[in-house]
This record gives structure tokens, sequence and C-alpha cells, in this order.
């Protein structure tokens, strides 16, 4: 079952240009998924497996405290392989038929006000080549809702500052050209010129965005920057990379904002995902009534 595993995991990679990140998630769940078979079910082959064996699986990661997303997700990639599997003609049938995915509650995502937004990014003022290259960060993500992924992807390429903005690949290797605003511009400019041939050091390559050493910044490099000014900017929400993508699209809504233009921007697939904003800035409403309205 790994090399199946394997198969499959280059078929979605090479064939089906999925990104690194949903690769991820099929390698882990798959993972799980086959020791199960192999410890607990105790099969040899792949065939062996039927409707009830994955019940069985799907029961014992709900006993372990699984969420339903999570239960969800698994099911997918369970869906996703075996699928692949008949396709191959590995096995005759698909045992994962039929079985259906626990609805997910969409859960209104955490967003910062926008004084709390001025507040992280003026926590990264200074002159040091450091401060100047958080702030380009920041910057960028509240000015385009980008993915943390996709910020410590971009290359000096993408970025079209004289044309006012940046070219994105999403997930599955979408493009996606995203607006940029003139702060955002000014900061990533001063940043591209000043800050980072002093980080780059004697490195070279394309990478926007570079470390101490002037290697790319990776995901948790950042996080521990987000962590540090969040600190620093005396915000008591819990805060996360995606918070400033959050942000961005809500108060791009409650300005206004067409909802097919946000998707566009957010790389959205479906409609449906970016209209979860629109949720927030209702609670937003009722937020600001039952303070101010005196028969609230």
């Amino acid at each position: 079952m790994e090399n199946h595993i394997q198969d499959f995991l280059h078929y979605t990679s090479v064939e089906k240009g999925r990104s690194q990140n949903t690769i991820q998630s099929y390698r882990r769940d798959l993972t799980q998924y086959e020791q199960y078979i192999k410890n607990v079910e105790q099969l040899q082959t792949v065939n062996q497996i039927e409707r009830s064996t994955i019940m069985n699986y799907l029961y014992f990661i709900k006993d372990k405290g699984r969420a339903d997303t999570t239960i969800a997700r698994t099911i997918s990639s369970i869906r996703a392989f075996h699928q692949f599997l008949q396709r191959e003609r590995v096995t005759e049938k698909d045992p994962s038929l039929h079985i259906e995915s626990p609805k997910a509650v969409k859960k209104i995502p955490k967003v910062l006000t926008m004084k709390e937004v001025e507040a992280l990014l003026d926590s990264a003022d200074g002159n040091t080549s450091f401060d100047i290259r958080n702030k380009a960060m920041l910057e960028i993500l509240y000015a385009t809702g980008i993915r943390v992924s996709e910020l410590c992807s971009l290359q000096l390429e993408d970025m079209h500052l004289n044309m006012g903005f940046i070219r994105c690949d999403g997930n599955g290797k979408k493009e996606r050209i995203i607006p940029i605003g003139n702060i955002a511009n000014q900061i990533v400019l001063q940043y591209i010129n000043e800050a980072r041939p002093e980080l780059l050091k004697k490195k070279n390559h394309n990478i926007l965005f570079v470390n101490h050493h002037g290697n790319p910044l990776s995901r948790q490099g950042f996080w521990k920057v987000l962590k540090k000014l969040s600190i620093k900017a005396n915000i008591e929400k819990e805060l996360t990379p995606h918070t400033l993508r959050h942000s961005f699209a809500t108060h791009l809504l409650e300005n206004g904002a067409d909802l097919r233009a946000v998707q566009e921007m957010l790389g959205h697939a479906d409609i449906s995902t970016t209209q979860i904003y629109t949720h927030v800035t209702k609670a937003r409403l009722k937020d600001v009534y039952s303070s101010f309205h005196p028969r609230a």
C-alpha cells in the first residue's frame, strides 16, 4: 500500500498540479490510514479494503477526538486515493463510494479592526533592514490578501510595482494578478532597493523575502516575526498569518467592494468560500448596533 500511496502523490503533484500544502495533507492522511490498515485491520493488499474498513477507520479517528473538519479532509484524501487505484486498475472497485463527509460548520474567521491593523503595521516601524523587511511583508499581506505560503514564494520578477500590481502563483499554481496600494508599493520598493541587498549578503537568488542568513524566509520564520510584532502592538486577539488575509477581505467588503472581485483577488475557486466574509461583516454590524444603539 505504501508504494501505491507514493504513486498517487506523484500523480497528484505532477499530473494534477496540486500545491505542496495539498500534497503534504494527502501524505499525512494516507500514511495514518495505511498504518491503521496494516496494524489494526491487518490487511495485506488494497484489494482487501471494504467500505466497512473505511468506516471503521473513520470511527477510530473520531474516537481519538478528531474534529469534523479533519474527518472531512481525511475522507476526501481516502476517496481521491481509491479513485486513483480504480482508475489505474490496481483495484476493481472503489470502497470509498457513497461515504459521506460530515457537514463542517463554517467558522467565522477572526479579523482585526482597522485600528488593530494600524497598530500592527506601526509596530514594524524602524530604520534597520529587518524593520523595513517586516514592514514590507505586513503591508503586502494586508494590501493583497495573499497567503503566507504565497508571500514566502514571491520572487523579484513577481513585483510589477511601476504598474501597481503583483503576480502570485496560488493553490494548484493558478496565477493571480493583484493590485497593490501606494503605501505598500513604496515600502516594498524601499525593501528591494535598500534592505534586501544588505540581508542577502553574498547569496544569489530571486526570492523576495530573506532571513538573517540571506536564505529564503520560511513560513515558520514569518510566524515568529508576526508573533513578536503582535506582542509589541499589544494585540490581545489570537493572531495568525491568515488573520491579515481575513482582515483584507472583510475590510474590502465592509467598504463596498464587489464579492466577485474579492473572490478573484483571494484566488477562491468557489464563491461560497468568499461569502463567509459577508457573515463576518454582518456579525460586526450587530456588535456595533448592540454597543451603541440606546435601545439595543
